[in-house]
C-alpha cells in the first residue's frame, strides 16, 4: 500500500499489473490504466481519458509531477497507517466499500450474493473488458450488502457493482 499526497490530498493507492495494463486502486476505487512510455513522457489512458505525465527529480522526499503540463507537488510513502487509523490500511472515512467497474465491460460471473461474508482480497465479480477477464476483489473484510448487477449485463465505467458493509 502506498500513501500518496498530491495537491494537498492524501490517498491510499495500490497498483497491480495485469498483462499490459495496471489495476490502480485509489482509496478503494479501481481504475484500469494503460501506460506507455513515449520519449520519457508517460501516456496514461484511463477509461476514455488520456493524460501526459512527466516526473521531475525528487527534492527532499517530494517531487513535481506534470499532468498535461500542469505541475502538481507529490510525495509518496509506504508508511504504516498512523495511530487512530484502521490497522488494515482503511482510510479514515468509514462506510461501505463500493466496488465499481474500472471500465466499460460485461459481467461474466458473480462470485458472491447479498448476505455473504467476504475476506480481504476475495473475488466478488468477474468483468470482461477489452477482451480480458478481470476479477474484482474486496479490499477489506465485510458482508455483501447489495449486488447491483446480473451475469451478462453490460456496465459503464464507474458503475457500482457490489456494496460491502
Amino acid at each position: 500500500m502506498l500513501h500518496v499526497e498530491a495537491g494537498g490530498r492524501r490517498r491510499a493507492v495500490e497498483v497491480v499489473r495485469i498483462g499490459d495494463t495496471y489495476l490502480v486502486s485509489i482509496d478503494g476505487r479501481d481504475h484500469e490504466v494503460d501506460v506507455r512510455n513515449i520519449d520519457g513522457t508517460l501516456s496514461l489512458l484511463i477509461g476514455t481519458k488520456s493524460y501526459e505525465i512527466s516526473v521531475g527529480p525528487p527534492v527532499g522526499g517530494a517531487m513535481t509531477v506534470h499532468v498535461n503540463g500542469v505541475p502538481v507537488d507529490v510525495s509518496v510513502s509506504t508508511s504504516r497507517p498512523s495511530a487512530g487509523r484502521a490497522a488494515d490500511g482503511a482510510s479514515e472515512a468509514s462506510g461501505p466499500q463500493r466496488v465499481t467497474a474500472p471500465m466499460p465491460g460485461k459481467i461474466v460471473k458473480l462470485l458472491v450474493k447479498a448476505g455473504d461474508r467476504v475476506e480481504p482480497r476475495q473475488g466478488l465479480v468477474v468483468i470482461e473488458a477489452m477482451k480480458m477477464e478481470n476479477e474484482l476483489r474486496a479490499r477489506a473484510a465485510g458482508t455483501v450488502a447489495e449486488v447491483r448487477v446480473v451475469e451478462g449485463a453490460s456496465v459503464e465505467a464507474g458503475a457500482i457493482l457490489v456494496i460491502l458493509e
